[in-house]
């Protein structure tokens, strides 16, 4: 039997079942208040107002809209990072709720507002009870969904002065039921690539082909073609995706196009494939282009790397969970997706973890997936969330 809404485990401690009605709070604050990624100055400032109700020293002002906070333990020692991503989605919500976004056609459809609120209500306990030896960075970082605020926090220094020597973060999953957390060792989320297809034939009536170059039949062949990228040159064992997104093309009914304007993402775990797909499709286009006399212009580019966890640290992440959700509740060995995530910049310049908290709820109609317009968890797994990085905190902070 699956957790129910608010009954959380005995394993959570008195200190976070206090504060779990705050972080409720909290969060239900921040979906009021959704913003876009580096546009996430009222975000910012609510959590620098928390942090300083809080006595956390921080610094603002990273990446135009990032945070860190720094808390010191009783004792030296090490230093782990906490990164939680605050901003939201350009969705117009569909949740009739009393916390339903304030801002129409911005929604925190992902939980961002819940990674935010978990971040708070670990630094609100860390400091109250600073008994771990070290200290502990928690980064609030902007613009995750894109164009990414990690790499050039890290290009600012936050992972410097002091060294962080290793860094957790987590997500709340609404592919696992409450109760459950995914955690694994070695790739986790994919990298993605991106590009914009543009395709140049020539127009006309559509009852002369004969004189032109129709871009839709060249674009058609070439979304097909671009199936066998996977089906034809990735090993079997291997995972990737190439997905056409989107394709605009022609007026109407008896005008031949003479453009078309496709876009597209790539998905792959294993670097190997790094610049050999994005190969295969330039040539997959040039040839199908060339074969109609058409022309082409493609604009690739990298996104995210590959989220990969440090196998040390995955096992601490995962010996916690086990701790805190005993069966039949519990760890889920082997959770994965195709999804891209730029922790992974962080996860490149330190070891460490980045793990799935399981937030839906069926009983409870909390399951629609993430960037959906009627997105929402069960606000239990927050304090499930807190208790999970206290207790990595203890474990490698000792």
């Amino acid at each position: 039997m699956l957790l129910l809404s608010q009954e959380l485990p005995e394993t959570v401690r008195p200190a976070v079942r206090d504060r779990h009605s705050q972080v409720v709070a909290w969060r239900q604050q921040l979906h009021r208040r959704p913003e876009l990624g580096f546009q996430e100055q009222e975000t910012a400032a609510f959590i620098a107002a928390r942090l300083t109700e809080l006595g956390i020293p921080f610094q603002s002002g990273l990446a135009g809209t990032g945070i860190v906070a720094e808390i010191e333990g009783r004792r030296s020692g090490p230093t782990l990072a906490i990164r939680a991503d605050m901003d939201a989605l350009p969705i117009l919500e569909a949740n009739e709720v009393p916390y339903r976004s304030e801002i129409d056609g911005r929604m925190h459809a992902c939980g961002h507002d819940g990674h935010v609120a978990i971040a708070l209500g670990t630094a609100a306990c860390l400091q109250a009870n600073p008994d771990f030896a070290g200290r502990v960075k928690i980064i609030f970082q902007p613009a995750e969904e894109g164009p990414g605020g990690a790499a050039p926090m890290i290009a600012e220094g936050v992972l410097e002065n002091p060294m962080v020597d290793a860094i957790i973060g987590l997500h709340l999953w609404n592919y696992l039921p409450l109760g459950k957390v995914g955690v694994r060792s070695g790739p986790l989320m994919a990298a993605v690539e991106l590009f914009d297809l543009t395709i140049q034939g020539r127009g006309g009536h559509a009852a002369i082909p004969q004189n032109c170059i129709d871009a839709v039949l060249v674009a058609s062949q070439i979304v097909t073609l671009l199936q066998s990228v996977v089906a034809r040159n990735v090993d079997p064992l291997h995972s990737a995706v190439v997905t056409i997104g989107s394709l605009h093309a022609g007026t109407t009914y008896n005008v031949i196009a003479d453009r078309a304007q496709l876009k597209g993402t790539v998905r792959y775990f294993d670097d190997r494939y790094q610049g050999f797909l994005q190969e295969r499709i330039e040539q997959i286009v040039a040839g199908v282009c060339n074969s109609h006399g058409a022309t082409y212009e493609l604009n690739y580019r990298k996104l995210y790397p590959a989220v990969v966890n440090d196998s040390a640290i995955a096992d601490l992440v995962r010996s916690v969970a086990e701790d805190v959700l005993e069966p039949p509740l519990g760890v889920v060995p082997d959770c994965q997706t195709m999804g891209a995530e730029d922790m992974s910049y962080f996860l490149q310049k330190v070891p460490g973890c980045y793990f799935f908290v399981g937030s839906a709820n069926l009983d409870r109609g909390l399951n629609f997936p993430h960037h959906h317009p009627r997105f929402d968890f069960d606000e239990t797994a927050l304090a499930i969330g807190v208790e999970l990085f206290l207790r990595c905190v203890e474990r490698f902070c000792r």
